[in-house]
């Protein structure tokens, strides 16, 4: 099993939390709160993946978190921010 690092975005009561992968362009997802978002988070991993799988593409291999931190991009985004690895079963949305 793999984990993606998911970055979670909470600004406060009044607004959802938001996720997303930084190594995954596009694919995010939300909840009322942080529980929420890290469930529906895993949805949007295998939604992610099937769309990349109908499009004959595979899923890219998650960084690990040092190498998220070595990048600089991604270290900013990370910076002030709750992380989490989010689970996600590779050989299941293999690219066909």
């Amino acid at each position: 099993m793999s984990h993606y690092l998911a970055i979670v975005e909470d600004t406060g009561p009044e607004t959802a939390v938001g996720v997303w992968f930084p190594d995954l362009p596009g694919c995010f997802s939300g909840g009322d709160d942080v529980e929420t978002a890290l469930a529906n988070a895993r949805e949007a991993l295998t939604l992610y993946s099937e769309a990349l799988a109908d499009a004959g593409r595979a899923m890219p291999a998650p960084r690990s978190v040092a190498a998220l931190r070595a990048d600089p991009a991604a270290a900013a985004d990370i910076a002030g921010h709750l992380i989490a690895l989010v689970p996600f079963e590779p050989a299941a949305y293999a690219a066909e």
